[in-house]
């Protein structure tokens, strides 16, 4: 690998939804520089942030059946049972929740669960809360998806919008098939996304615990597990 090849493979690429931010931060650093040196200099460290979090890296997903894999960069800060919303039509028994928050420094690149079939599709205007408030999943802004595995089972996916973020884009439609680690969305500058699991599966991460989307792995359906205890430290 030459030197240049090896540099490049540092960095991450831009996801096409950033091109237009990014090149907005960089024309207007260079009015700042017009207009003050200093100012510029400013510009370029917020260009320069604006493509970190754009960045679209890409992940090695373990692939097995039964496996739910994060969907989302960041902090475990729920794992708990909860109604879903009725938008999902999950029924209105509590189920496993693990909810990934995402901060601004965190890829905002959303990707599939699991493998299968996007059943549902349920978009909701809301408000724009502190995503990691537990009442996000119900008053913020959120577009749910419904992934229905070959066997039948429904896995929920809520994309919600936070306190800075203000749009959610999704990358996929209802009927198509995804990958497990197939990118689905993603949300524009700091947001929650919130994994519903069937009845009695046992997430196998704990709270404040890092997740890397595509990669880690939240459950094991076909597990018998009586549980994971966890250190800190």
């Amino acid at each position: 690998m030459s030197i240049a090849s090896s540099i490049r493979s540092q960095f991450a690429p831009i996801h096409p939804e950033g091109y237009v931010f990014v090149g907005a931060f960089a024309l207007a650093s260079l009015v700042l520089f017009w207009i003050w040196p200093p100012l510029g200099w400013i510009g370029t460290a917020a260009t320069v942030w604006c493509a970190y979090f754009f960045r679209d890296p890409p992940r090695v997903t373990p692939i097995r059946e039964g496996l739910v894999i994060s969907p989302a960069d960041g902090r475990i800060s729920r794992v708990v049972n909860a109604v879903p919303p009725a938008d999902l039509a999950l029924g209105n028994t509590p189920l496993p929740r693990i909810s990934v928050f995402m901060s601004v420094f965190d890829c905002h690149v959303n990707r599939s669960p699991v493998a299968g079939k996007v059943e549902r599709i349920a978009y909701r205007a809301g408000k724009f809360l502190n995503a990691d408030l537990d009442k996000a999943s119900e008053d913020n802004e959120r577009n749910g998806l419904v992934i229905v595995l070959p066997n039948g089972t429904r896995i929920g996916v809520i994309q919600i919008a936070g306190l800075i973020a203000r749009r959610i884009v999704p990358f996929v439609r209802e009927g198509v098939s995804v990958g497990a680690g197939e990118r689905i969305g993603m949300i524009r500058f700091g947001s929650r996304v919130d994994v519903y699991l069937p009845e009695g599966v046992r997430p196998m991460v704990a709270e404040g615990q890092r997740a890397i989307a595509g990669e880690t792995v939240l459950a094991d359906l076909r597990a018998v597990d009586s549980g994971r205890a966890f250190r800190i430290g």
